[in-house]
């Protein structure tokens, strides 16, 4: 299907896509948190967004220590937005659910 990014097609990386879109930069802790992964798995999966060049790491000291900031880089803002609008495209002929 055109618009599906199979970077962004695993859930986590589409969460930690979304959350990161909403702000300028997010600390990993925070991150890991909200996602609720652990260190190893959301390294990884931040490792393959920075690898496609969807997110940008920064790393710098803060309190005697090392810490790591994510943010969505405008290519990942770009492939996010055409991913969503595939899923939306999927899904549109589909009713409302009732709540």
């Amino acid at each position: 299907m055109d618009g599906i990014d199979m970077v962004l097609h695993a859930p986590a990386r589409l969460q930690i896509a979304a959350l990161l879109s909403k702000v300028s930069e997010m600390e990993f802790a925070k991150l890991r948190e909200l996602v609720k992964v652990s260190d190893s798995v959301l390294s990884k999966h931040l490792s393959a967004l920075s690898d496609a060049g969807y997110v940008a790491l920064r790393k710098a000291a803060e309190g005697g220590r090392q810490r790591t900031w994510a943010s969505l880089s405008r290519a990942g803002t770009r492939a996010l937005d055409r991913h969503v609008a595939a899923l939306r495209a999927i899904v549109a002929h589909l009713p409302v659910a009732a709540e």
